[in-house]
């Protein structure tokens, strides 16, 4: 029963990933059509990530009135409806307005699954996770550039989503009760056997939950959340204004620029595959800073004046760096603030997260519309290495910490 809930959440962070990389992959078409201007995706983009902070930050009220796999089903049912919308608009009032449930389907959900995962599964569970959310990921462009090739359709590819998120939405129905009964035999096996006992390098040691303020002012607690605004940055950047780099700069056509696109999120689905495998001999923060590296090395390749085919590598490796991140840091929240304090603070991560996502790619999309869209490479970098300081910055702080404790 255990393996079927597990299948039941990756397919739900499936139908998370699966809108999250359509917009950039068809705006270079799409704005066409609507006769908006380059940087308008970056309102929709702002809109979709807004709903996504709200419905995080009310999540731990969600699921106390409605449990998870209610919150599941409620929030996939929404982004599919969502999405047909999309297929079916006009302009960019009405996708303005569908924007707004695609968020609220998102956030909620997102906060609620990896809460479970990380106080319940080891590292690898948490790798292959967000796996499964880069297969939606990577699916999407996927889908959306066989449309446009084949049918010359971006609104067919939003509908053809739309159908696959709404067959999960059955199969989240149809297996609804299964979540009351795992919940319960899992909280019996932590009542028998304390499954948070490998948690051998928790940095705080009380066992109640801290109020907001005090929270917010742990060691490491602030540098933490930057990591995350400045990761959701860069990864909503990169899915975004990819496919615009490539056709407003690089002259490639719409169809390749999306398959390009694929293969950054198809980077962030094999690495987390891999890191699931890795972070059962290497701890989380070795892989997240060869990670960063790796991510930085791929802007690099972005920036030099390489035949335009390597710039596919660029776009693998930026992926591929960026695979174990975001699930590392997720992971490492309850070994390094305490579990009593790890949902509180997961939401908040969640949150700043998402604001990442609202803000800085509509920022790069004026920056790119005033001036050119050939300041993605070195945006994407700079986003990158502040990251890598401020994740540098909380590792030495804990370390400090514990070796004062010791």
């Amino acid at each position: 029963m255990a393996t079927w809930f597990l299948i039941i959440i990756y397919l739900a962070f499936i139908s998370l990933g699966l809108p999250d990389s359509l917009l950039g992959s068809a705006w270079p078409v799409m704005r066409s059509d609507m006769g908006a201007s380059l940087g308008a995706a970056g309102i929709l983009s702002m809109v979709v990530a807004g709903g996504t902070i709200v419905s995080s930050l009310v999540s731990g009220s969600l699921l106390r009135r409605l449990g998870t796999g209610k919150v599941t089903l409620i929030s996939c049912f929404l982004t599919a409806a969502a999405l047909l919308g999309f297929s079916m608009a006009h302009s960019m009032i009405w996708l303005v307005v569908l924007a707004i449930p695609l968020g609220l389907g998102a956030g909620a959900v997102d906060a609620a699954l990896n809460h479970y995962v990380a106080e319940n599964y080891k590292a690898h569970h948490m790798n292959w996770l967000h796996c499964f959310w880069g297969v939606g990921a990577t699916m999407g462009p996927m889908i959306m550039s066989y449309y446009i090739a084949d049918h010359n359709s971006w609104r067919s590819g939003y509908a053809a989503v739309s159908v696959i998120q709404f067959i999960l939405v059955f199969i989240l129905l149809v297996t609804l009760p299964l979540w009351k009964r795992v919940a319960a035999s899992r909280e019996l096996e932590r009542s028998q056997s304390g499954i948070q006992a490998d948690r051998t390098e928790s940095v705080t040691t009380s066992t109640e939950g801290k109020s907001k303020a005090k929270l917010i002012s742990m060691n490491g607690v602030k540098p933490t959340l930057i990591a995350f605004l400045f990761y959701c940055g860069v990864e909503a950047t990169v899915g975004l204004w990819g496919a615009s780099y490539l056709v407003g700069a690089k002259h490639l056509s719409a169809e390749t620029a999306a398959v390009w696109v694929s293969l950054y999120y198809g980077g962030i689905t094999f690495g987390r595959l891999i890191t699931g495998f890795i972070t059962l001999k290497v701890h989380n923060r070795v892989l997240i800073r060869w990670g960063q590296l790796v991510a930085i090395v791929g802007g690099i390749i972005l920036l030099l004046p390489l035949p335009t085919s390597l710039f596919s590598i660029g776009f693998i490796l930026i992926g591929c760096g960026l695979a174990p991140i975001y699930p590392g840091l997720i992971h490492e929240t309850p070994a390094r603030f305490g579990s009593a304090n790890s949902a509180k603070l997961i939401g908040y991560q969640m949150a700043v997260a998402y604001t990442g996502t609202t803000f800085l790619p509509p920022l790069f999309g004026v920056i790119a519309t005033r001036m050119s869209i050939s300041l993605f490479p070195f945006v994407t970098l700079a986003l990158v290495i502040l990251m890598m300081i401020c994740v540098e910055k909380v590792n030495l702080t804990l370390k400090k910490q514990q070796h004062a404790e010791s």
